[in-house]
């Protein structure tokens, strides 16, 4: 039977998570997984707003989502906070520090968030001594590459309702992959942080969401989403009819890279 969508725990080491065919194990052989094991620190959960890292803190360590959910922040020009990211079980952060040895972003828990910890320098001794494990990082870094270039193609000079049937979808095959619910799940960001994300003020995201409601597309209770409408979805999300009467206001521009109701 398939689940409805919580972000539920996960078992406590790699070879039994339930998110091993998504995360740093993906298609490694036992003995190799074994020696990862033994390299990864697996914290307890942490509260909603804790901090995993900090935009110009040193860079040690990757993280992998085990329950929970993070999201990642920027710092406009104007100091603005800009959300770049929302990352669910399964997906790995930190990897955009590696070149710098710094963090250029800041990573805080949504909710109660437990996290695997993975010293980068171990990580790179034991890759050094086990090839498969080095492709499997670089798979995840273009994974990770290709998945933002699709969004930011995917949302580009598109109208709110548009922008947020995208990323309703996206939540839908995210936890699809994971075996839960792709009709029904609960979205872990506030309304704000999620128009935050879609370059969309609040007003807007509230409705938009009532309209993709008055259209039978979706139902919402609280932060729960149930798609009732998956063509009618599909076809307004890539069909055309992209916003352009409002192509001069904040609503039009798009950021990538608190909680609240969703009406």
């Amino acid at each position: 039977m398939i689940r409805i969508a919580t972000l539920s725990d996960a078992k406590n080491n790699c070879r039994n998570c339930r998110l091993s065919s998504l995360c740093l194990p993906e298609n490694l052989a036992q003995s190799d997984v074994n020696k990862l094991e033994g390299i990864v620190q697996r914290r307890k959960p942490v509260a909603r707003g804790t901090y995993l890292f900090r935009v110009g803190q040193r860079f040690n360590s990757i993280f992998a989502v085990r329950t929970g959910s993070v999201k990642t922040t920027n710092l406009l020009a104007n100091g603005d906070e800009h959300i770049s990211g929302f990352h669910l079980p399964g997906e790995v952060i930190g990897l955009d520090a590696i070149l710098t040895r710094s963090h250029p972003s800041t990573a805080v828990a949504l909710e109660s968030t437990s996290v695997c910890e993975i010293p980068f320098n171990d990580l790179e001794t034991l890759g050094d001594q086990t090839p498969a494990l080095q492709h499997q990082l670089v798979r995840i870094m273009s994974r990770g590459l290709l998945s933002e270039q699709s969004t930011a193609h995917l949302l580009t000079r598109r109208s709110a309702e548009q922008r947020l049937t995208v990323m309703l979808l996206k939540f839908s095959e995210h936890f699809a992959n994971r075996g839960l619910s792709a009709s029904r799940f609960r979205l872990p960001m506030s309304r704000l942080d999620l128009a935050n994300y879609l370059g969309l003020v609040p007003e807007t995201m509230s409705r938009t969401f009532r309209r993709l409601e008055a259209q039978g597309l979706v139902s919402i209770t609280g932060k729960e989403i149930e798609i009732i409408d998956f063509y009618g979805m599909k076809e307004l999300s890539f069909g055309a009819g992209a916003d352009t009467a409002n192509a001069a206001t904040p609503d039009r521009t798009i950021h990538f890279k608190s909680s609240g109701m969703y009406r």
